[in-house]
């Protein structure tokens, strides 16, 4: 061989040694992947926690809405029950200020026609409240002792009912009151005690009314109150000619207007008067007999 000759090598012969590069390559590549599907993985638990809490929060907030609904259909209600009850109580405001305007001028019209009468102390008019009181003392309507209406009381009686027939909404209850002395014996055949007296001038002035004054007699009640409703003592002559008196009051119609005879025959319920429990009270009805019977006095 020759020394001066360079020798010349093949490198496809010498073997190569592998470049690390390709692997840290895909070393860098997989711990990106690693790290991003880390990160990619926390992005996602946040945002279902997020999810979660969004869902929770509608959730609240959709329960919240429902209470308010319901809170708001209630009010809703009662506001409407508010507004229903101002009315009715506007409507019934109306009505009695209309009722005391019919009343004030009832009261007037008997003030006015009566006042000969209230001027001379025959006569005593009252009001309160819903109720208008007509006192008349018994000598103006009947003689001593007696029950028969005279041609004064006639008179008398026939003024009242003309304002009394126009009166339609309310109860007129006509009741008979004596002092405490007892009947003389002349009378005492007639009228056993101050009860049958009475009640004898209380129905015979509520016939009058209806039959000659055409005051509605379904309007109309008679009562005996005897002596045990004095307004002045009866010590003396004056308090016991006060208290001898036929009143005449008006009060708020409670009961409803009797319906026609002939429907009540037709009916197939009991009438209500068959049911109606015997009231104990000393009154007597305008169809009472002229001589009813004697009632206990008051303890």
């Amino acid at each position: 061989m020759d020394p001066n000759k360079t020798e010349v090598y093949d490198d496809d012969v010498l073997p190569r040694r592998p470049s690390p590069i390709p692997w840290v390559v895909a070393g860098l590549a997989v711990l990106a992947g690693g790290a991003g599907a880390v990160m990619l993985w926390s992005r996602l638990a946040v945002a279902e926690g997020e999810t979660a809490r969004a869902k929770a929060a509608l959730e609240l907030v959709s329960s919240e809405q429902a209470q308010l609904s319901q809170r708001l259909e209630k009010i809703e209600a009662e506001k409407s029950d508010l507004l229903a009850l101002r009315n009715e109580l506007s409507v019934q405001v109306a009505a009695k200020q209309e009722e005391l305007q019919k009343l004030q001028g009832t009261y007037q019209e008997l003030e006015s026609k009566m006042k000969e009468e209230i001027a001379k102390g025959d006569i005593r008019l009252s009001q309160t409240g819903g109720r208008i009181k007509v006192d008349l003392v018994d000598k103006i309507l009947f003689d001593v002792g007696d029950a028969s209406v005279t041609e004064r009381g006639a008179g008398v009686l026939s003024r009242v009912g003309a304002i009394l027939a126009n009166v339609e909404d309310k109860k007129i209850q006509v009741s008979g009151h004596t002092d405490d002395q007892p009947i003389s014996e002349r009378l005492r055949d007639r009228y056993p005690t101050n009860w049958e007296l009475a009640a004898a001038r209380a129905s015979n002035v509520v016939r009058f009314l209806e039959e000659k004054a055409n005051v509605p007699g379904r309007r109309l009640v008679a009562a005996a109150y005897g002596p045990w409703e004095p307004i002045s003592s009866n010590r003396g002559a004056t308090g016991r000619a006060r208290n001898r008196r036929i009143e005449i009051v008006l009060t708020p119609q409670l009961a409803p207007a009797p319906i026609d005879g002939a429907k009540v025959a037709s009916s197939k319920e009991p009438a209500a008067a068959a049911k109606a429990p015997v009231k104990t009270a000393a009154v007597a009805t305008k169809k009472a007999s002229a001589k009813p019977a004697a009632k206990k006095r008051k303890p």
